[in-house]
C-alpha cells in the first residue's frame, strides 16, 4: 500500500514538475491558468493538451503546449526546421475562421522552454478517442479510455470534416496536405476541428478558377515532425510530387477507413523505404479486395472506394462527400442545422424547435447534453424565441441527473424564470413551466425554489390572464407536495384565495375552490379551521358551481382523517352556513340532496360524539359519587372499628387511666372516632373539634416509639365483674311495691347515659323494662338486659306506673372481661307466679331473631313524630361486645333515624309496650320470634 502511495505521489509530482517546467516563463501564464494534462494531438502527437481558464473572464480553454525537451536529441538546424513547422502551422490555424476549424483563442507564444497557445475547450483529439495515447498523462484518463463514438457522432464528425475540407478548398483555396486523425480535435461539444497545417499549399494563383498549388519533394532524411504522416498522405505526393484538393480527398478516405477500423489506416507504410512501400500500395489500390472496406458502412462504402481511387479525377470533391446519402441522417442533419442556425432568421429557427422534440429522443444522451443543449441555451438571448427553446431544454432536463441539471441547465433558466417582457412570450413561458412545474421543483435545489421557482407561480396566480390562472390553479395540486409548507400556508394559500375573491371569471372561482379542496391534505388541521373555512363565507357568488365547490371542501376537511371538524364547529359555524347555503334557489335537486346527506352525516357524527361525551362524563360522575359514598361508608366502618392508633390508646385507657367520667374506655356515646379523610358529609363544630383533638393525638403517637407488648402492664387494681344474677335478685326485692298506674314521665338522657327501671309486672312475666315518654303519655318498654352501659336514675320518681330503682347495675367490667358469655338468668324462674306459664330466664336472654316477623306496631305509631321533651341523643349506633344487636340503643328508632322510613329486618322492639295482652307468652313471642 505505502509503495502504491509512494509510486501516485511521484506521478502527481511529475506531472506538476512537468506542467511547471513546460510552461513556466511561456507569456501564456501571464493571462491563462494552467490545469491538468487531458489530451495530445498535433502533427506526430507532439502537444500537450492542458485544460485552463483566463484569468480575467474565467472563460475555459485548452492550452496547447510543446515541449522543446522531446526534441534535444537533434541537431540545431533540424530543431529549427521542427520549430518553424510547428509555428507556420499554428500561424496558418490562427489566420483561419470556420466553424469546422479549431478556434484559436491566444495566438502562439514561445519561450525558452516551450510553444504555446490556447483554443477552444477541447476533450481530445480523434487520435486519442481512437485508441493512439502516446504522450497522454499515466495513467490514460478514463473518459478518453472509455470513449465510444455514436454512429450519429461518426456521421456528423466525418460531415463536419468535409465541410471543413470543402471550405479550405473553395473558400481560400488551400490543400491541408497532413488531413490524419492526430490533426482532428474534438472540443469539449464533441464537434470535430481541423488544425494542424503544418504542411498546408496554399494556391499559387488564387484569382484564378484553376488553384495550382506547389508541393515540396518527400525528403525522407527530416524528421518526422517535418513531414506529413504518410500512412494518410495521397500516393501522387510522393511519387509525383504534385497535389490538389483530390489529395485531401484520399487522405479523407484513410481517415474514414480508420474511424471505423479502430484508428488502423488502410495500409501500413515502411518509412524507412517509402517509395517503394507506395509503389506497392498502387498495385493494391487499383484491385481493392472487397474485404478491405468490410467494416466500413454499406451507404458509404462505394464512396470511400472512390475515395482511395489512384486516379484522383475519380475521387469525389468535398462539397460533393456533403450531400452524399450517407450524412443524410435525422441526427446528423439536427446537428448540422444547430451549427448553422446563426444563419436562420427566426421563422426558420422557430419551425426547427417545434419539430426537435420528435428528433430529440433518436440521439444519445452524451450529444444531445454535449452538443444540442449549448446551442439551445445559447439562443435564450433571443427573448422572441424562449417560448420555442424551452420545451426542448425541459424536455433534455428530464434525461439529466439533478446534479447534470444544476451544473448545465439552471444557470441558463434562472434568467427566464424572471423574465416578464415581451407579455405575449412571458405568458407561453409561463404556461410551459407550469406543466413542466414537477420537474422543476425535484431537481432544483431549495434555496433556487424559493428564490425562482415559486415567484413565478404566485406570478402565475396572479396573472391578468384567466387562461393562465386556470392552467395554473389547475396545476398546483400536482406539485403542491413538492412545495415546503411555510411557502405554501404563507405565499399560495393567500394568493389562491385573493383570486377566488376578486376574480370577475366564474370558472377562475370554481378553479379556486377546486384547488384549495385538492390541496387540503397538505394543510394543518388548524389551519384549515382557522383560515380555509372562514374564507368558504366570504364567498359573494351563489353559482351553483361555486356552492358545490364549498360543499367540497366542507366535505373534504370533514372526511379526512387528518383533518375533520370539531364538533363545536360543526354546531356554530360550519352547519348553520351549510344549511343557509342548501335553501338557495340556484341549487336543482340532486344538489340539494348532496347539501343535505352532507348536513346529516355532520349532524350525525355531531350527536354520536357529544352522546358519547356526556355518557362519558356520566359515569365519571357515577364513579366519583360511588367513591365517595365508598369514603363514608368505610370512614362510618374505621368509627365502629378501632384503627391500631384507637386501639392503643383505649388499652392505655383501661389500664391506666384513672378517669371514668367519659363512660366506657373515655368514649362518648360509646362511639369510637378515627382519623379519616375528610368527606363531604356536613359535621358538626363537636365533631370537628373531637375530630381535630384525635388527628393531634394520633400524631403523638406517630411520633412516640412502638408500644411493645410486654412493656404493657395490667392494672393493679382490676375491678371484679359483677354477678349479673345477684344484682337482679337484689334489685328485684321491691318489685311488687310499685304501683303500675302511675303517671308517666319523660326519660331524661344525658351525657351520653340512660336512665332506667327495672319494674315487676304480670303483664310482662317479671321482665325488667325500661320506661321512656314519647311524648304521648303512652308507656313503652325498652328490653335493657345485658345492656353494655352504666344507667342511673336522672331523679326518683314513677315511670309509666313503674317504680325507678335506687341502683343501676355497672355492666361494664362485664362487658371487658366476658364479651361474649351470656348471663344464666334461670334462678329467677321461682320469681313468675305460678298460673302463668313459666318462661325460662335462659329464653330470655338476647338471641339472634330467626326471621323476618310483622313490623312493630311501635313503630306504626311513632313512626311521624319525636317526643320534644327528649334531650339530643348521639345518632351513631354504640358498639358493644357480647350484646346482640336487637338491645340496647341500636333498637331505638331515634338513635337510628333511617328506621322511621325503612322496614324492620328483625323484630326486636317490644310490640305492645305496656299494653294488655291475653298472655304473656304471646308477647314474648312477639318480642323474642
Amino acid at each position: 500500500m505505502e509503495s502504491m502511495l509512494n509510486k501516485l505521489k511521484s506521478t502527481v509530482t511529475k506531472v506538476t514538475a512537468d506542467v511547471t517546467s513546460a510552461v513556466m516563463g511561456n507569456p501564456v501564464t501571464r493571462e491563462f491558468e494552467v490545469g491538468r494534462h487531458i489530451a495530445s494531438g498535433g502533427p506526430g502527437m507532439s502537444w500537450r493538451i492542458y485544460n485552463g481558464t483566463k484569468k480575467s473572464t474565467k472563460q475555459e480553454v485548452a492550452v496547447f503546449v510543446f515541449d522543446k525537451k522531446i526534441i534535444d536529441r537533434y541537431q540545431k538546424f533540424e530543431k529549427d526546421q521542427i520549430i518553424d513547422s510547428l509555428k507556420k502551422g499554428v500561424q496558418q490555424l490562427t489566420r483561419l475562421r470556420h466553424p469546422r476549424l479549431l478556434t484559436v483563442q491566444h495566438p502562439l507564444e514561445e519561450s525558452r522552454d516551450c510553444l504555446a497557445f490556447c483554443t477552444e475547450p477541447v476533450f481530445a483529439s480523434l487520435a486519442n478517442v481512437l485508441g493512439q495515447w502516446d504522450n497522454l498523462p499515466s495513467p490514460v484518463p478514463t473518459d478518453i479510455k472509455e470513449y465510444k463514438l455514436y454512429d450519429v457522432e461518426t456521421k456528423y464528425g466525418l460531415l463536419q470534416v468535409s465541410e471543413g475540407l470543402s471550405f479550405l478548398h473553395s473558400g481560400v483555396k488551400m490543400v491541408h496536405g497532413n488531413l490524419c486523425p492526430e490533426n482532428i480535435i474534438l472540443n469539449k461539444s464533441g464537434a470535430w476541428k481541423i488544425m494542424g497545417f503544418d504542411f498546408s499549399i496554399s494556391s499559387s494563383n488564387p484569382s484564378d478558377a484553376e488553384p495550382k498549388y506547389v508541393c515540396k519533394e518527400w525528403d525522407p532524411n527530416l524528421p518526422p515532425l517535418c513531414l506529413a504522416n504518410p500512412e494518410y498522405v495521397a500516393p501522387e505526393y510522393i511519387l509525383s510530387v504534385s497535389c490538389d484538393a483530390a489529395s485531401d480527398m484520399y487522405s479523407l478516405g484513410v481517415l474514414i477507413h480508420a474511424v471505423f477500423n479502430e484508428g488502423k489506416p488502410v495500409f501500413q507504410v515502411n518509412k524507412q523505404d517509402i517509395f517503394k512501400s507506395f509503389s506497392r500500395q498502387l498495385d493494391q489500390l487499383s484491385r481493392l479486395s472487397p474485404g478491405l472496406l468490410s467494416q466500413i458502412p454499406e451507404e458509404v462504402r462505394e464512396h470511400v472506394k472512390m475515395l482511395l481511387s489512384v486516379t484522383s479525377n475519380v475521387r469525389p470533391d468535398a462539397d460533393q462527400m456533403t450531400k452524399i446519402p450517407f450524412f443524410d441522417d435525422v441526427g446528423a442533419m439536427t446537428l448540422q442545422y444547430l451549427d448553422s442556425l446563426f444563419q436562420r432568421d427566426n421563422l426558420q429557427k422557430s419551425q426547427f424547435y417545434k419539430s426537435l422534440p420528435k428528433v430529440l429522443p433518436k440521439l444519445p444522451k452524451r450529444v444531445i447534453v454535449n452538443r444540442i443543449l449549448p446551442a439551445l441555451t445559447s439562443e435564450f438571448v433571443n427573448p422572441d424565441m424562449v417560448p420555442f427553446i424551452l420545451p426542448n431544454v425541459l424536455l433534455i432536463a428530464e434525461e439529466c441527473t439533478k446534479e447534470e441539471y444544476v451544473r448545465l441547465i439552471l444557470p441558463d433558466l434562472t434568467p427566464v424564470f424572471k423574465q416578464q417582457e415581451p407579455v405575449q412570450a412571458s405568458n407561453m413561458i409561463l404556461l410551459i413551466f407550469l406543466q413542466k412545474m414537477d420537474l422543476l421543483l425535484t431537481k432544483t435545489p431549495p434555496e433556487d425554489i424559493k428564490n425562482s421557482v415559486l415567484p413565478m407561480v404566485y406570478r402565475a396566480v396572479e396573472a391578468p390572464s384567466i387562461q393562465i390562472q386556470e392552467l395554473c390553479l389547475n396545476i398546483i395540486p400536482t406539485f403542491a407536495n413538492l412545495i415546503e409548507y411555510p411557502s405554501m400556508k404563507n405565499a399560495l394559500i393567500p394568493r389562491i384565495k385573493s383570486a377566488c375573491l376578486q376574480t370577475s371569471s366564474l370558472a377562475v372561482r370554481v378553479n379556486s375552490l377546486v384547488c384549495l379542496g385538492k390541496i387540503l391534505e397538505y394543510l394543518d388541521k388548524w389551519f384549515v379551521i382557522d383560515e380555509i373555512l372562514p374564507f368558504l363565507q366570504q364567498i359573494p357568488s351563489r353559482e351553483p358551481a361555486v356552492l358545490m365547490g364549498i360543499l367540497g371542501i366542507y366535505k373534504c376537511t370533514f372526511n379526512h382523517k387528518k383533518l375533520g371538524i370539531p364538533k363545536e364547529h360543526l354546531a356554530g359555524k360550519s352547519l348553520p352556513h351549510l344549511v343557509s347555503l342548501s335553501i338557495d334557489n340556484n341549487l336543482n335537486l340532486n344538489q340539494f340532496n348532496s347539501f343535505m346527506a352532507v348536513i346529516r352525516e355532520m349532524l350525525n357524527r355531531m350527536e354520536a360524539e357529544h352522546k358519547t361525551k356526556l355518557e362519558q362524563l356520566h359515569i365519571m360522575q357515577e364513579q366519583q359519587r360511588s367513591l365517595n359514598i365508598n369514603q363514608i361508608n368505610q370512614s362510618e366502618e374505621t368509627k365502629n372499628t378501632p384503627s391500631p392508633a384507637t386501639q392503643v390508646r383505649d388499652i392505655d385507657e383501661i389500664f391506666g387511666s384513672n378517669s371514668g367520667g367519659a363512660g366506657v374506655n373515655g368514649k362518648v356515646n360509646g362511639s369510637s372516632w378515627t382519623i379519616t379523610q375528610p368527606s363531604r358529609v356536613s359535621l358538626t363544630l363537636e365533631e370537628k373539634q373531637r375530630l381535630a383533638k384525635e388527628q393531634e393525638q394520633a400524631a403523638k403517637l406517630r411520633s412516640q416509639q412502638p408500644l411493645a407488648p410486654q412493656s404493657i402492664k395490667p392494672a393493679t387494681t382490676t375491678p371484679q365483674a359483677k354477678d349479673l344474677t345477684s344484682s337482679l335478685l337484689n334489685n328485684m326485692t321491691s318489685l311488687n311495691n310499685f304501683s303500675l298506674n302511675s303517671g308517666t314521665r319523660t326519660m331524661p338522657m344525658q351525657g351520653g347515659t340512660i336512665s332506667s327501671t327495672f319494674p315487676a309486672g304480670p303483664t310482662m312475666g317479671g321482665m325488667g323494662t325500661m320506661g321512656v315518654s314519647n311524648g304521648f303519655n303512652s308507656p313503652m318498654g325498652f328490653q335493657t338486659a345485658g345492656m353494655g352501659m352504666g344507667m342511673r336514675p336522672a331523679a326518683p320518681g314513677l315511670y309509666g306506673g313503674m317504680a325507678t330503682t335506687t341502683s343501676t347495675p355497672n355492666f361494664s367490667a362485664l362487658n371487658q372481661n366476658q364479651p361474649s358469655k351470656s348471663p344464666d338468668m334461670s334462678v329467677l324462674d321461682s320469681l313468675f307466679t305460678s298460673s302463668k306459664p313459666k318462661v325460662s330466664m335462659n329464653q330470655m336472654a338476647p338471641k339472634p331473631a330467626p326471621g323476618a316477623t310483622a313490623p312493630s306496631p311501635w313503630l306504626n305509631q311513632f313512626g311521624t313524630g319525636q317526643p320534644s321533651q327528649t334531650a339530643p341523643m348521639q345518632a351513631t349506633p354504640m358498639g358493644m361486645a357480647g350484646v346482640q344487636g336487637g338491645f340496647g340503643m341500636q333498637a331505638n328508632p331515634f338513635f337510628n333515624p333511617q328506621n322511621f322510613s325503612q322496614p324492620v329486618a328483625s323484630s326486636t322492639i317490644n310490640a305492645g309496650g305496656m299494653k294488655q295482652s291475653t298472655s304473656v307468652n304471646n308477647d314474648l313471642k312477639d318480642l323474642f320470634g
